[in-house]
């Protein structure tokens, strides 16, 4: 299949491409249909190109568009452009399957929906006279990797100032969006290669779609940022919209924040560091034992944990408590063997090397809390 894709280098059109040459170069294989060539086109191109890629081409995607011209008379644009592509593509007796990306503002009385409507009704009509299949989609706010920030995105703009600290303004929290994540646009995409498009009628659709509040979606974005310092991820399930947000905003962050400096608790014994704290899903610390050394020796009445050793030979050792018998596992880190710490148990892990330090990677069910530590002193043996 030979795809078009005009508007190559905006936001759709970047997320679009790179995700169609994955299918291409067979580094994504998990999709129903196959690429031999992507014609990327966009406003600094070869214009005597696009008469090439309408002769040859398979499938459009047209996403060429302005949005924040300088003059409203260049909304024009969007009007003129999509005529002169399928004037190029009726002059090669080429009916291939048409996609204009358009916008819920169609809807709308102000001169962007007006020229988005007028582009709308163009293809629609010339599917009709031509026996063309045409699939229009109405965005809502797109959001997701690479949109650019100060420019006709809120969320791109919140992401990228408190992803560098500076300031952002919003006038009214209560301010209601509806949005769509651009993954969620590239796999409707996909779809729509493979004449499985969401439509109602005319007019085609991305089927997840979120409505957020401007409070709703900065108040999670400084929870984002302040992720380094609390060390806590916040819920971020499966398809959800705060999933979605986080991975955006994390496309923004400066070089200076790609990586952050973790607080050690030290002493004579080795090193404790937590890594990671959820709300739901327990917590992440890094054990260090130097050698010889003896940790743990304690119990909980309802936490649990993973011990892993990543590096080091260690022997863990557990008693049930109220009895005097211990369960023992010797592990090393060239064997990864994850050993449960169970409730009621008071355990211990012990460095058998007398030359080199034991790394365990620890996870507890829930974060520690100093009010409720439910962790309890006695020694294993």
């Amino acid at each position: 299949m030979k795809i078009l894709i005009t508007g190559a280098r905006g936001f759709i059109g970047r997320n679009l491409c790179e995700n169609l040459k994955n299918v291409r170069d067979g580094k994504d294989r998990t999709q129903g249909f196959t690429v031999d060539e992507i014609f990327e086109y966009d406003v600094d191109s070869d214009h005597n190109l696009l008469e090439t890629y309408c002769r040859e081409c398979d499938f459009v995607f047209n996403l060429a568009g302005i949005n924040r011209p300088k003059d409203s008379e260049e909304f024009n644009i969007n009007h003129s452009f999509l005529a002169h592509l399928l004037d190029l593509l009726k002059k090669h007796g080429n009916t291939c399957p048409v996609m204009l990306s358009s916008s819920t503002q169609a809807l709308l009385d102000n001169d962007y929906g007006k020229s988005k409507k007028e582009a709308e009704d163009l293809l629609l009509a010339y599917g009709r006279e031509n026996q063309v299949k045409t699939l229009v989609y109405r965005f809502p706010n797109v959001f997701g990797k690479w949109c650019r920030p100060n420019y006709n995105s809120a969320v791109a703009t919140f992401c990228s100032n408190i992803a560098n600290d500076l300031p952002i303004v919003v006038n009214d929290r209560n301010t209601l969006l509806t949005l769509v994540y651009i993954d969620d646009i590239v796999a409707e995409m996909f779809n729509a290669l493979q004449g499985r498009e969401h439509r109602e009628k005319d007019i085609c659709f991305v089927e997840t779609t979120y409505r957020k509040t401007l409070g709703e979606i900065t108040d999670l974005l400084y929870e984002f940022n302040a992720q380094p310092q609390t060390l806590m991820m916040p819920p971020i399930a499966d398809q959800s919209f705060e999933k979605k947000l986080y991975s955006t905003f994390l496309s923004y962050l400066p070089e200076r924040k790609m990586k952050f400096a973790l607080e050690s608790k030290t002493d004579s014994r080795g090193s404790f560091t937590e890594f990671l704290k959820t709300a739901d899903h327990g917590q992440f610390s890094i054990n260090i034992s130097h050698p010889g050394i003896t940790k743990g020796q304690h119990w909980h009445n309802s936490k649990w944990e993973f011990f892993l050793v990543v590096s080091g030979h260690a022997l863990i050792q557990e008693r049930k408590i109220g009895t005097d018998e211990i369960v023992s596992f010797e592990v090393s880190g060239s064997k990864p063997e994850a050993v449960h710490m169970l409730p009621g148990y008071t355990h211990n892990i012990i460095n058998l090397s007398d030359s080199e330090d034991l790394i365990t990677l620890m996870w507890a069910n829930e974060p520690f809390d100093p009010d409720k530590p439910d962790t309890f002193h006695e020694d294993v043996q």
